[in-house]
């Protein structure tokens, strides 16, 4: 019987990630961790709580009227044959770490400790190039497909740091990107049978539901721009600091 500290441990990732846009399926995999749990069951249990999570968050930040299109769809278009490409490449353990961590801790460092433009009272957005959103789609497309994660974790910081849009239009745009890259490694599990849910599954769905109906309403409504990017700025703090603890 799974214990009733993983539940709570995934509606706190679900209320925090969903609160930036995010599904939080690194922090479901980093729950289930502590446990007995089957590596198999536990890819496919996050990856089901990333695609409703993250849909939610978005749906959340859509009605909220922060939703761009130009910030999203230029991505999309690169990023997902990208990370088709870079799912074939084969890393080293030590490349892979090397690289995740690398540009993790500097975002984590960067959206947490230092101001961007779109904290400034005058601030308007900068068109988003057609070129720099098809060459930034595929970078993070086989950025993402070679270390196996949705990649709204960089779309969202680049969006903010680059000035193209608000923290909230940012996690918009991520809540879709996630959840798009995600029924895709779903409909990848179901194809090659390795999708797998033990009796626990349903249980923690609906907590995680729950957590990201209350994340991403604070996201969406509540929090000020500024707290939704201190929040990313925590999501990343929190991803490094448990990899650097663990060395």
């Amino acid at each position: 019987m799974t214990h009733p500290l993983l539940f709570l441990l995934a509606f706190l990732v679900a209320v925090l990630y969903s609160s930036a846009g995010f599904g939080g399926a690194s922090g479901y995999l980093l729950a289930m961790s502590f446990f007995d749990i089957p590596a198999n069951v536990m890819a496919s249990a996050a990856l089901m709580l990333n695609i409703f999570v993250s849909t939610i968050s978005f749906i959340s930040y859509f009605r909220a009227g922060h939703f761009r299109p130009k910030l999203l769809i230029p991505f999309l278009i690169t990023s997902i044959p990208a990370a088709f490409l870079g799912g074939t490449f084969k890393l080293t353990e030590q490349t892979y770490f090397t690289l995740l961590y690398a540009v993790l801790t500097y975002l984590a460092l960067r959206m947490t400790f230092f101001p961007v433009l779109s904290d400034k009272a005058d601030w308007t957005p900068r068109p988003v190039p057609l070129w720099a959103a098809l060459t930034s789609g595929a970078l993070i497309g086989l950025l993402s497909g070679m270390i196996g994660i949705g990649g709204g974790i960089f779309l969202s910081p680049l969006i903010i740091l680059a000035g193209w849009g608000t923290s909230k239009q940012a996690a918009a745009s991520a809540g879709a990107f996630i959840a798009i890259n995600s029924v895709s490694g779903l409909i990848g599990r179901f194809t090659n049978g390795t999708f797998s849910l033990d009796e626990f599954g349903l249980p923690l769905l609906v907590v995680g539901l729950v957590g990201a109906l209350i994340g991403s309403q604070l996201g969406a409504v509540r929090f000020s721009g500024v707290g939704v990017r201190r929040a990313l700025g925590a999501i990343l703090v929190i991803a490094v600091g448990t990899y650097w603890f663990n060395l």
